[in-house]
């Protein structure tokens, strides 16, 4: 048996007409009204309302890049988060919450996603992403001070780029990784949850389908406002696996991805779906880091976090059994616990400053 540290968490058409498709929409709003009435804990969160220092970084070819900053100045360590694909630096809300205190925090949104400028479509990639998280680290967080780097999905892509790119970096100031609901590689076997033979059918389909709907991007966009219901359970179907998932949360969700335009979602999906850095993994492992994935994850299967855990034995690698791809909302406190064990590794005494 390897040293690596393993936790498994479990929590306990055609043919219808018009009268037809009349009752299945109002079901659907049933459905959805259902949902939203029960017992919500966490509606009076200030969901995308948490703000801090901000200022705009100058990626290499231009695009400015917004960020922000939480903390004292002189804090001992620095975490920065990366968020994920169709979503902005908000998706870490829980987090930026509970971590406040002695830590220094940046966040900021990847190119043509929240506040940040557009890119040109021939740099919707994973290296740019990475390149663009190393302009982020030169603009905040001194060459001598040292760091952990937080990826959620695409966000988990760009430390493997930053980690390709600029290896030097992680033998004398990247101190800590955690990678959630991340893969190195092979997105091209998703299934999105359906039978393997269907998915084989669909997926070859899905690029072009994606560029299509981009060339129609005011269209579509106009489009995805009218069916908000739908959205929201397209959304807590394929973002969440945990039935009892907070309707705002899922809301707050809905809402991120609805503002991602989608001409973006186009020209960074071949990009994810084509990535490898598998070739990067030696790298991150010769600092502490901590892999969470969901059971449940339709988009980057718990089998992917398994892959970086063989390739990193000394990571420790969390499992959430009933979760699905957005555990740093649908497991906060998963997520949150799980950093707190990583910068106590990394900076002695952290426990003993967050209690005081």
């Amino acid at each position: 048996m390897d040293s690596r540290s393993r936790r498994r968490i479990g929590v306990t058409a055609a043919g219808i007409g018009a009268a037809g498709v009349g009752a299945a929409v109002g079901l659907r709003h049933f459905a959805v009204g259902r949902v939203r009435l029960r017992p919500d804990p966490d509606a009076g969160e200030p969901f995308g309302r948490l703000r801090g220092r901000e200022l705009t970084v100058e990626a290499d070819d231009g695009v400015p890049l917004h960020v922000e900053v939480d903390g004292p100045d002189d804090a001992g360590l620095t975490v920065v988060f990366s968020h994920g694909y169709t979503l902005n630096q908000d998706s870490w809300h829980y987090q930026r919450r509970d971590l406040q205190g002695s830590l220094r925090t940046v966040f900021w949104d990847q190119r043509s996603h929240g506040r940040s400028g557009r890119s040109e479509p021939w740099h919707a990639t994973v290296d740019q992403t990475g390149d663009d998280l190393f302009a982020v680290l030169k603009a905040t967080v001194g060459p001598d001070e040292p760091v952990v780097l937080v990826g959620h999905s695409m966000g988990g892509m760009s430390i493997m780029a930053l980690a390709e790119r600029h290896p030097e970096l992680f033998d004398r100031q990247v101190v800590g990784v955690a990678l959630v609901n991340t893969s190195c590689g092979d997105l091209a076997e998703m299934t999105l949850g359906l039978p393997l033979v269907l998915a084989k059918v669909l997926r070859p389909l899905a690029p072009g389908t994606l560029r299509g709907l981009g060339r129609r991007a005011d269209l579509v966009d106009r489009a995805r406002g009218l069916g908000a219901d739908l959205a929201f359970v397209v959304t807590r179907k394929m973002a969440f696996a945990d039935r009892y998932v907070s309707p705002s949360v899922v809301d707050f969700l809905e809402q991120m991805i609805r503002a991602t335009p989608i001409d973006v979602i186009a020209e960074f999906y071949p990009a994810l779906i084509g990535h490898d850095k598998s070739g990067c993994l030696g790298v991150l492992g010769g600092v502490p880091t901590l892999i969470l994935a969901g059971g449940r994850d339709r988009l980057t299967p718990v089998e992917h976090a398994r892959r970086i855990a063989e390739a990193l034995p000394e990571a420790e690698l969390v499992e959430v059994e009933v979760a699905g791809h957005v555990l740093p909302l649908e497991y906060p406190g998963v997520v949150t616990g799980g950093l707190r064990r990583l910068i106590a590794r990394v900076r002695p005494g952290y426990e003993e400053e967050r209690t005081a």
